[in-house]
This record gives structure tokens, sequence and C-alpha cells, in this order.
């Protein structure tokens, strides 16, 4: 069988190329930390051309992506995409980003890193670092079933029938789910498959394969793994250097993988029978065109590539000798292939004497100059791969990076699946600072903060890490300043009691508005408008929204009143946009202020009720308008105001009420037990009432502050995210100090503080529980 061979490439991306999708031969997508999806169309047949449009144009990084095909209802098919503002944006394949959505479907909680068609075309699957599966009617637009039982991200969804939908997460799991078994929309897995590492990729494997397997799963170790249903391991493909992010199937029965070796992988049977290396840092994802065979790579260059095994659709010699000479001139870091004795390496003749014993072989070769070039044999020759280079920072001299010297400037692939970054990083600085910036520089999860910066430590050798150039402005809620350090004394300063309340105020205020609008634009259209903002309350709503943009409070309680009214009256299931406006206006003294006209309800009581009340018959309350409640109330802790309110007996007995709910105190099972966002939402409602009790003594009830353990203990017992537990030890710890040591109830969690220790060994968790347990000694 011929060698696929460079057919096209489709630059216009300005970043990283996450996710593409093939799904005719005159039409590729695909979708990149650019914020953009772009649609390619081709424009000659022979050497193919593709003219570029853009689908859509978001706010942050688009990491998803999947098609519907064209249907009486939508004659262009739809483009499905998605990313970290966890909304799914479905639109014509000839939308433009003016155009508005055929359909926003709100539901995850975090990054959606994962999109699939259900055969059939009537549902779609999506994946997310929440740690579910969601499964969304074509139909109605709507959530129909959520797949359950992850305990980390789901990387990768592989529906194989209507009914049979398989996932692969962080969790080193392989799920497999029956649709038709779902109880009240919550489907829990038939089987589970235990692998040895990180899944983060899944195939469905072409019958006929030799291996006789189902699925093919790849994961960070660089394996590629077969699997039958019932959970036998029927074979392994060895081969890649690293992380492998993508895998496909062939018409042919092949297999296709990419990863962050740089290459694209052909395996046939067991075998890989080409490799294809890109002038990149790592190739994030391969699709296959069922029609014709071809297949297509996104890169971390911003470029989209298409290979062919057929003669006609084979690119210009030009476009052949760039895309070679593009490889051939990449730098590899040298501890990217380990350690190079020069002296010991073979000359260019190698090269014309010797085969290589196995498809991806790499070989080092000192040229004649005295560099190092590395050499690839795929498909039957060496190809130049491009030259070793030593590893930036190793060599003493300052290394320039965006007009500043830095002692190191280092490539940086995030475990969770994050693109390749730039670190740079000066010995005099704090590499928890440095780590912090870059997370903040580049839009990431805190949840890698100890990843990068124990990166920082680990690639400096031990060096002395110095103070920081510059104190960290304003208070750290992550404790990062009383951390252990390499080189430092381990007696650091004492954590307890925190002295700072802490709010979640970031938000994405263009899809936030732009749900409210779609949604008010349907009321409408209902004839409901005694619930729909007439045009006077839509000017209201758009002034707010630049109100908020430019961070000033809001003060015209008729413009709170139509967010009040959005969140009571609006149906439940249109309700969370709304009640993230309400959580971004509690920063302001009148939200804490404001009673509705009937009743004389708080804002408090009134989010309580749009969260808990309205949930149609045979549902659970909605996780992300129960994680919108606890984000308000953490907000309303910004001023005094709100404090004020809070502090109250009836507005405190509703809090501890409504969060004795949400962990299942009351006899009902807890809300979104495994949502990231709503349990950090709900320690840091537990971290600002432990401040304004420690802060304010006599401002909350020595009975309140027992009644808060109860539900604090209960997380402390049954969560294992190590951001959840660090803040609710800081809690506890706080709650202790006000409560005294002595008190029964601050004695009672000596063994919940225990447990969540021995359940977490980050240094940060280690260090607060151990202050904790001190406290009550």
């Amino acid at each position: 069988m011929s060698t696929f061979k460079l057919s096209a490439q489709l630059a216009a991306h300005e970043a990283d190329v996450r996710a593409v999708y093939f799904p005719a031969p005159d039409l590729v997508l695909s979708a990149s930390r650019d914020h953009t999806v772009r649609a390619w169309s081709r424009t000659t047949p022979s050497p193919p051309a593709f003219e570029p449009h853009t689908v859509t144009q978001g706010s942050d990084f688009v990491n998803s992506l999947t098609c519907l095909p064209p249907s009486s209802a939508f004659p262009k098919g739809l483009v499905i995409s998605a990313g970290s503002e966890a909304i799914i944006d479905a639109r014509s394949v000839t939308a433009t980003p003016s155009d508005n959505a055929e359909r926003l479907l709100i539901g995850h909680a975090q990054n959606v890193c994962a999109l699939a068609l259900v055969p059939g075309a009537k549902h779609i699957a999506s994946g997310s670092w929440d740690g579910t599966c969601r499964i969304w009617s074509v139909e109605k637009w709507e959530t129909e079933a959520i797949l359950e039982g992850h305990e980390g991200a789901v990387w990768d969804v592989l529906p194989l029938s209507e009914n049979l939908v398989v996932t692969g997460c962080a969790d080193k799991n392989i799920r497999v789910f029956d649709l038709s078994k779902a109880v009240a929309g919550q489907v829990q897995a038939r089987s589970t498959i235990y692998t040895p590492d990180v899944v983060r990729a899944l195939a469905e494997v072409p019958r006929g394969h030799p291996s006789g397997a189902d699925v093919a799963s790849a994961s960070n170790d660089g394996i590629i793994r077969l699997w039958k249903l019932n959970g036998q391991q029927v074979g392994e493909l060895t081969g890649h250097d690293s992380f492998i992010y993508s895998l496909t199937s062939l018409p042919t029965g092949e297999l296709v993988s990419s990863g962050e070796d740089r290459t694209i992988r052909i395996w046939r049977g067991t075998d890989c029978v080409q490799t294809i290396t890109h002038p990149a840092i790592s190739v994030w994802s391969v699709a296959a065109c069922s029609a014709n065979g071809d297949i297509v790579s996104g890169a971390s260059d911003g470029v989209v590539r298409i290979f062919s095994r057929s003669a006609e659709r084979v690119a210009s010699p030009e476009t052949l000798s760039h895309f070679d000479e593009s490889v051939k001139s990449s730098s590899i870091p040298q501890q990217q292939v380990g350690g190079v004795n020069k002296e010991k390496l073979p000359g260019p003749e190698f090269l014309k004497t010797k085969s290589g014993t196995k498809e991806g072989q790499v070989q080092m070769i000192k040229e004649d100059d005295g560099s190092v070039s590395a050499h690839q044999w795929s498909a039957g020759q060496w190809i130049n791969v491009g030259t070793v280079v030593n590893a930036v920072g190793s060599s003493g001299r300052k290394v320039e990076y965006n007009g500043q010297s830095y002692d190191y400037v280092f490539d940086v692939a995030i475990e969770e699946g994050q693109p390749s970054l730039k670190l740079p990083y000066n010995l005099s600085e704090n590499p928890y600072a440095r780590a912090q910036k870059f997370i903040d520089d580049n839009e990431l999860s805190n949840n890698f903060l100890d990843q990068v910066a124990q990166f920082i430590v680990s690639n400096t050798e031990g060096a002395t890490i110095g103070q920081t150039e510059e104190a960290a402005p304003g208070p750290d809620p992550y404790g990062t300043e009383s951390r252990y350090r390499p080189g430092e004394e381990t007696n650091t300063p004492k954590i307890l009691p925190i002295q700072d309340y802490l709010d979640i105020t970031v938000a994405k205020y263009d899809p936030m508005f732009k749900k409210i609008s779609n949604v008010n634009a349907a009321i409408v259209a209902s004839g409901r408008k005694g619930i729909s903002l007439n045009p006077s309350a839509q000017n209201a709503i758009e002034t707010l929204k630049s109100i908020l943009e430019s961070q000033k409070p809001i003060t015209d309680e008729f413009t709170i009143s139509l967010v009040v009214m959005m969140c009571t009256q609006w149906d439940y299931t249109d309700r969370v946009a709304p009640l993230d406006l309400l959580r971004c206006i509690a920063t302001s003294p009148s939200t804490a202020k404001f009673r509705s006209p009937g009743d004389e309800s708080s804002i408090v009581k009134i989010a309580i009720s749009a969260a808990l009340e309205g949930v149609p018959d045979g549902s659970e309350p909605n996780e992300n308008c129960v994680m919108m409640v606890l984000r308000t109330i953490v907000n309303l802790f910004k001023t005094a105001e709100g404090r004020k309110l809070l502090a109250q007996p009836p507005e405190i007995s509703a809090v501890i009420s409504f969060i004795s709910r949400v962990v299942g105190l009351r006899g009902q099972s807890p809300i979104g037990p495994f949502n990231r966002n709503l349990l950090i939402a709900l320690t840091t409602v537990f971290i600002n009432y432990a401040v304004l009790a420690s802060k304010q003594l006599g401002s909350i009830s020595t009975d309140n502050q027992a009644r808060l353990i109860s539900p604090l203990a209960l997380v402390l017992q049954k969560q294992t995210d190590s951001e959840v537990i660090y803040r609710a030890l800081v809690a506890a710890g706080t709650l202790i100090t006000a409560i005294g040591k002595a008190a029964p109830e601050a004695r009672s969690l000596s063994s919940s503080i225990k447990a969540a220790k021995d359940k977490v060994s980050e240094t940060r968790v280690q260090t607060v529980a151990s202050e904790c347990l001190s406290l009550l000694n």
C-alpha cells in the first residue's frame, strides 16, 4: 500500500490547532487556541487548494469539534464546537462570527475537551474537565443524559452505537455506558476497564482487525492499547516517545495516532508502517475522511495539514519541498532525545549504508560541521527531522524572550493537555510566583500551580531559589506564600487563621449576555411577554454589561430587579445565565440591600429559591444553578453591606440549610458531588464565614458556627481534589480559632482533618492540615 504524502498545508490560524474534523473530501474544519473555528472549502482538486472562512470567533480557547451532517433542518450541516468557555456552540458551516449560533448548550462547568456525534445523528456526546460526559438531544437541544462516576477529566468520548458510549478519563479508566439504562437522566457505567495511565484518546477499532479488539486507547505513557469491551487487553502498539493526544481509524482498517513527539503514526495490525514528523512541538489532533481515506492534522504551529495516499491529491513539488525543509530545520531540545555523546555518533555516511531496524526509529548523526542532526526511519528511508540543540538555559547564557533576558525559557506541556507554552524564569525568582504569573498569562487553571512550580524546581537542578524581585500583590488565597520551597527553612509562617475574604468574580460576559438575549427572544416568540425583557429592560441589561466590564458597582434597583425576575420567573432550565449575572452584581452594596417588593425576601433567599424551586418533576436541582448561588453568597462578602446581611440569623440559617442540602445532609443525594467548580465555591463560602467569625467575634452565634462544622466535615471526608481539600482545611482551621479548640464541635473535626491529610500528599495540604491538628492539641 502506498505511503501518505502531504496534500495541502492550510495556514490561517494564529495559535495551536487543537481539533480537526474531516466530514467530506471538499471540507475540513479546525478549532484553535486563537479562539476561532474555521471551515476550509476545497477550491481546486489537483494539487488540492482550500479557502478558509471563520465560522466563529469566541473569547477563549476552542478545544473540541464535531459536525452534524446536512439535513432538512440544516441543509449545510452544523459545526459543533466548545472549549474553555464550557459552552457548546452549534452553528451552520457557512455562518460567520457576526451570525448568532443556532444553539448554545450550557451545562458543563469546565473546559469541554471532547465532542462526538452519536450514530444516527440524533445526539451529541461531550466530555469535560468537570468529570462528566453529557448526551445532548439534537431535537430538543438540551441534556438528555449525564454519564457519571468519573473521578477526573473526561478526555475523550466514543459513541459506538445509538445506545453504547465509551469514555476515556484522567482517572486512568475506560467506562462503557448503556444509554438505555438511564434513570432520571443519570447513567452509571455498565463496566469499567482499568488502565495503567491517563486515557487521552479513544478510537473504534475497525472490524476485521487482527487483534479482534473493539476499542483502542492512547495514554500519557505513549502506548496505544487494544481492548475488548469486556475489559480484556488484546494488544499494544508502541513507538510514540511521549503523550498521545489523538486517535482515529481509516477505511482500510488501519489506526492513526498523533502526539507530543511531533508525529502522526499509521498502524497496520500491531505494526507502525509510517511515521510523519511535523515541524511543530505537538500534533494535537488527527482525523480521517471516511470517503477517500485522507487524513488531516492540527498542530502547535497553527497549521492544518492534509495527507493523502492518492497521487492525484499530492501537493505541488514546491509545497512538498517547503514541508521537508521545515521539518529538517526544526530545533529539537537535547532533553527530548536524552544524553548525546557527540564523539560516539556516526557521521552522514551512516544514512547511506544502514537501514532502520523499525518504523519511527530515530538516529543521531554528527554532521561535518560538528552539529547533531536527528533522522527518522519512515517508509523505507531516513528523513531529517531537525537539529539537536542544548536545552535553553543550560549553557549559563541569558536567553532573550519578549525583549527581556532570562536564565531559562522552557517549553512547558501541561499534564492536563494544555499546549506547550513558553515559560521564562530567572533564578532570582520564587518558582511559585513565576508559576502563578505563567498560569495567569495563559489563562490556565490554578489546578496546575504546583505542577508548574515543581517543573521549574526540577529543571533548574536544585539551584538556590532567592526571593521574588517584587512582592506579590495583595493576599494569596491559594496559600503559595506559606509553602515549603527547596533550600528554605521549614518553619514557614502560620497560615491560620486566614484574614481575607475571597471572591469569585472572573466572568465571561459575552456568552452570558448572549444566552440571556437568546432566551428572552424565545420567551417573546412564545407570547409570554409578562416575563420577557421589553426594550427599556433590554437597554438596562446592556448598560449593566458595560458597568460590569468597567468594574463599577451597580446602583440601579430597577436593573437588580430585572436580574432577580429572570432568576426566579424564567423556566428553571434557563436560569443558569441569569444566576451567573446575579453573582457578578453581588459585589455591589446595592445588591446586598435589595429586597423583593412582595415578601421583602433578601437577595440570599431569592438566590437559594431560584436554585431549588421550580425543578422539573423527576429531575434533580441543576448543579450549575447551585454553583452560581454559592458564588453569589461568596461575592456578597466583598462589601460591608453583604457581610452585615450574611451575619443576620435568618440569612445564615438559610445558607446553612442550603449548604446541608448541597452536601446531602438532609436525607437527599448531594448536588454536584463531582463538580469541582461547585465544590470550590462551596468551600469558599465556608472560608468567608470562618473569616467573619474569626475577625468579628460575636458576629455569628456559637450555635451557627457549630452548624457549619457538620457539612464542612463531610467535604473533608468525601472529597479528594487538592484545591477543594485545601480550602476546606483553611476554613476548618480558621473556624477552630473562632469557636475555640476546646469546643466539642471543633474537636469533632480532628478525624476529618486526618482523613483529608491522608488522601492528599500535596505540600500545602499537608502543611495546613498539620497546622489545623496542632490547633486542636
